[in-house]
């Protein structure tokens, strides 16, 4: 099986023999007969990843080249029912950021995004988690029966990525430090610190300087990660503008909703409890190539 991606189309699924094709754009894509789609908001990371740059025509030439590249994926379950497939996750900052950007599709994407992150960082608290996760070297060495590494605590944001996530906010990737077919996932943890501190970690994403290089970043190669939210205080996005400052030490936060955002490739999923993410390796084979870093212009955010 094998994907196309561009910045214009979603990505597809598909059988090879079993293939139409669509002038798009200028470029020939394929068409399937049977597929299913992956989401939107998936598209650029991935594109980035095995392309180096969101652009319809570099994905064309490595079609007709015959580039492929196979790739790691992860599945989603709540409860033992699988909720999606996708690359990458970020619960905490990454999610509330991504749902208060939602409710405000009124205003142009760019000025949506960032509204959003400077909303969330005014209003920075740390998630309460249960967090789980299974070492690759304890799966490789406890083949039969490996055991989980449990650890609780605050989090100001937790991230799963089974791919670089190459993009234009972070030309090295979101984790640099793993690849595309590696069979591992990279686990990164943020853990509460003061606002400032975190807002230089987040700078760091678009600089040559190393972004785990904090003392509240923890980064571990795992191969499933199950977290619980811990946490019953209720949260809404526009809350207590008009009470000062927040002690981010404290008082750790869910939605009105009952649900926890997470931030799965760009996409807002709601998930009521647990979330366990399990590595698929080399699931799909996709038209590309392994890329070091991203060759789109750096983009830096003005509100950080």
């Amino acid at each position: 099986m094998s994907v196309i991606c561009t910045n214009t189309l979603t990505p597809v699924l598909f059988w090879p023999p079993l293939t139409n094709y669509l002038l798009f754009d200028d470029c020939i894509i394929y068409i399937p007969l049977f597929c299913m789609s992956f989401s939107p908001g998936s598209t650029d990371v991935v594109a980035c990843s095995v392309h180096g740059i969101r652009h319809p025509v570099t994905a064309a030439m490595h079609i007709i080249m015959g580039h492929h590249q196979e790739v790691d994926v992860c599945s989603f379950s709540c409860l033992g029912r699988l909720l999606r497939f996708g690359f990458s996750a970020m619960f905490g900052f990454g999610g509330r950021t991504l749902a208060l950007a939602e409710r405000h599709r009124w205003m142009p994407p760019g000025q949506r995004r960032e509204f959003a992150v400077f909303k969330t960082l005014a209003n920075l608290k740390p998630e309460d988690c249960e967090l789980s996760y299974l070492p690759v070297k304890k799966v490789q060495t406890e083949m039969l029966d490996p055991s989980w590494t449990t650890t609780r605590g605050l989090f100001l944001n937790v991230s799963i990525m089974a791919i670089p996530c190459l993009c234009s906010m972070a030309p090295r990737g979101l984790a640099p430090n793993t690849r595309l077919n590696n069979g591992s996932m990279a686990l990164i943890t943020a853990g509460n610190t003061s606002r400032a501190e975190f807002i230089k970690h987040l700078k760091r994403y678009n600089s040559v300087n190393n972004q785990f290089s904090f003392s509240f970043v923890e980064t571990q190669t795992v191969w499933a990660v199950r977290l619980r939210p811990r946490s019953q205080s209720s949260w809404s996005d526009d809350i207590a503008e008009d009470n000062g400052e927040y002690d981010s030490k404290n008082a750790p936060i869910i939605s009105s909703e009952g649900a926890y955002p997470w931030n799965v490739d760009g996409d807002l999923l709601e998930v009521p409890s647990e979330l366990l993410i399990r590595l698929h390796p080399q699931l799909l084979t996709l038209f590309g190539v392994y890329i070091e870093e991203a060759e789109e212009a750096h983009i830096k955010c003005s509100c950080i």
